[in-house]
């Protein structure tokens, strides 16, 4: 079956090179064209669309509040902005509803990559309703006291970026959210960043004060009080995690993109589960009780109850973000490391590792994370023997 795809532009000079430029494509996908927001809401009451391609400003329903109604009534369809970089009032109303950005001109190879890329996640995640429920994600919430200094340091008369950006580094929900900026096209900055204070500092308060203040960009969390689900703990253990692949990875290569790339798929690798126990925390909470009444790993019984696990729905929602392959991946496969395709050290090589590690510390022995790690997986990247050496990697302020 092909891919509907919607490009929207009230310049029809724009359409025309979409048209020309997309020919090529048209194999593989149907594509269709719109003049306006009405015109493309008109389209989709009749047409089946996959992705929408929006411009941001147009006459009557500009391209923020076209996504926002999509969400609303298509919230399977796949949401992306393709719009000039002078409108950032504009680009701050469709941070929710709009899953990624990407800025004019936009040349063919990278617009048809991060369409399939976007489209390829879902064939991962065979559950329509929670498809459904991860493309209306808009924002992950945050701890309320990190919120709530947020808030107030930013409306300070002599706010900090860099208390900003530690703030927003040591939550899990905002680094997502900024890094899901940061590595889109729109700003004009350097496309890999995954270090979250690196890229409140690239964004700057001009961006992030609006981001906070106005547009809802982040929220706090409203505890569902899952019986084996803390949130709190959750950004413990994934701060320790990031740390502990940070130092596996600066032990294996001097390889600056790898070694940030590892430390931010260690914060996240855990982040489906915030999703889980947010957006579905009843059946979330049948997995928790599984486990425990069972003695098996979380993830295992997560798959008799969702037909998923917390890796793929995290990954899921990363991906659709726009952040690099490389986290991705850690993140869908930190539990299943040898079901990955590459035969070299990489990020999920020290996430799983690190992962392992902090699990199996002594104040958090657990038959839920299955903590021993999987040496047939390093022999077969020529890692073999070296997790004695990962194992004297953990900083002494990681196990303190």
């Amino acid at each position: 079956m092909k891919t509907s795809v919607l490009f929207v532009d009230d310049e029809e000079n724009v359409l025309s090179g979409l048209r020309r430029m997309l020919r090529h494509q048209r194999s593989a996908w149907d594509i269709h064209f719109a003049s306006g927001g009405a015109e493309a809401i008109e389209l989709m009451a009749t047409t089946a669309v996959d992705v929408i391609v929006s411009d941001m400003r147009m006459p009557g329903i500009d391209g923020a509040e076209l996504l926002t109604r999509v969400a609303t009534l298509y919230p399977h369809c796949i949401r992306l902005v393709l719009s000039g970089q002078s409108e950032h009032e504009k680009i701050f109303r469709a941070v929710g509803p709009a899953h990624q950005f990407l800025s004019k001109p936009c040349d063919a190879d990278r617009l048809v990559k991060t369409i399939e890329r976007a489209c390829g996640l879902f064939s991962h995640l065979h559950d329509k309703g929670l498809q459904e429920i991860i493309s209306r994600i808009d924002c992950l919430p945050s701890l309320p006291k990190i919120y709530h200094d947020l808030v107030r340091e930013l409306q300070s008369d002599d706010t900090s970026v860099e208390r900003v950006a530690a703030m927003i580094g040591n939550d899990l929900g905002m680094s997502s959210k900024v890094l899901q900026l940061v590595n889109s096209s729109f700003f004009g900055l350097p496309h890999h960043v995954t270090c979250p204070k690196h890229a409140v500092s690239l964004l700057g308060l001009n961006v992030i004060r609006p981001l906070t203040l106005s547009a809802g960009t982040f929220s706090k969390f409203e505890d569902p009080k899952l019986v084996g689900y803390s949130l709190s703990q959750a950004i413990d253990h994934a701060l320790v995690v990031g740390l502990i692949s940070r130092n596996i990875a600066e032990s294996e290569t001097k390889d600056t993109n790898l070694i940030d790339d590892a430390f931010i798929a260690g914060m996240m690798h855990d982040i489906g589960k915030l999703i889980l126990a947010v957006h579905l925390p009843e059946r979330f909470q049948e997995a928790l009780t599984l486990a425990d009444e069972t003695e098996q790993p979380l993830w295992r019984a997560e798959m008799a109850v969702l037909g998923t696990t917390h890796a793929a729905v995290g990954a899921h929602l990363l991906g659709l973000w726009g952040l690099p392959n490389s986290i991705v991946e850690a993140v869908a496969l930190h539990h299943q490391p040898s079901l990955t395709s590459d035969d070299r050290f990489s990020p999920l090589t020290a996430v799983h590792m690190a992962n392992a590690i902090d699990h199996q510390s002594a104040a958090k022995v657990s038959y839920r994370t299955e903590p021993a790690w999987d040496e047939d997986y390093f022999e077969a990247i020529g890692c073999g023997g070296r997790s004695e050496h990962w194992l004297n990697c953990v900083h002494p302020q990681v196990t303190a």
